[in-house]
């Protein structure tokens, strides 16, 4: 099967994915992909991607993503983690929304009770329409990041 993806490592490259390997002072996942690298390269032992899965404990798809990430971002991004283009899902408290959180969990607490809880609070965001639905989880982190 030809190879879409042909990873040709420079000297220094490999060089510095050795010292990374060698070493062992990066993530597990770096120098996991640092020898898929050294493994891949065209100009050095240049094994087959399901011998390098083998070898490596990894999956063949992460073999395939490594060797075309460094084919078309470079060393650095076959290195690395891919970053996420956006997040996996949207804000529920943007800056105004924590605003009335918290101007809510500095006001007097509901009749008959000492304090907020954040049960309290997030029902009581609920009630008066600043979010369709919260978890006490949700109110705890902001008012966390705050406090």
């Amino acid at each position: 099967m030809n190879k879409r993806y042909i990873v040709r490592l420079t000297a220094q490259e490999r060089r510095g994915l050795q010292d990374m390997v060698r070493k062992g002072r990066a993530a597990a996942y770096k120098i996991c992909h640092a020898n898929i690298l050294l493994l891949a390269d065209a100009d050095g032992p240049a094994w087959t991607d399901e011998r390098i899965a083998e070898a490596a404990s990894v999956h063949l798809c992460t073999v395939r993503n490594v060797r075309e990430r460094f084919v078309e971002e470079g060393l650095e991004a076959a290195v690395a983690r891919k970053k996420q283009c956006r997040p996996s899902r949207q804000r529920l408290l943007d800056g105004e929304k924590e605003a009335k959180l918290i101007a809510l969990a500095c006001s007097e607490p509901p009749q008959g009770r000492a304090r907020w809880t954040l049960h309290l609070l997030a029902d009581k965001m609920v009630e008066l329409r600043v979010v369709e639905s919260i978890s006490h989880e949700t109110v705890r982190q902001a008012l966390k990041k705050t406090c």
